[in-house]
């Protein structure tokens, strides 16, 4: 039982250098009561952010660098708009992994994959 333990344990935080790897793509994006909603895109180390409000500011293309936790904004509509500065990647019950978006103060908007 306790080899089976520690074998799930190493397997477990050998994914997590993958997990890095998983902000690339789409992502859905809503805040709380799904006022704010969007599409989040990252590849490498550029973002587009695509809001559901029609003619939103937010929207736009940006910079950004990534870490093995998230990633920080560094310019773009994201950051001067609504104030975004990092992504965080967290775990998620139903999708494994998810992307935390945060401002200074607080957590804005939560974003799930997009596709399979």
């Amino acid at each position: 039982m306790q080899r089976f333990a520690l074998i799930t344990a190493l397997l477990a935080v050998s994914a997590l250098p993958a997990m890095a790897q998983s902000a690339n793509g789409s992502w859905g994006c809503r805040d709380t009561d799904a006022r704010d909603a969007g599409i989040l895109t990252i590849y490498g180390p550029v973002y587009g952010f695509a809001s559901t409000a029609y003619g939103d500011p937010a929207s736009g293309t940006g910079t950004m660098t990534v870490y093995t936790d998230g990633v920080a904004f560094e310019a773009g509509p994201l950051m001067v708009e609504k104030g975004i500065e990092a992504g965080r990647l967290v775990a998620d019950p139903s999708y494994g992994t998810a992307i935390q978006l945060e401002t200074s103060q607080a957590v804005a908007m939560l974003c799930t994959p997009i596709g399979p």
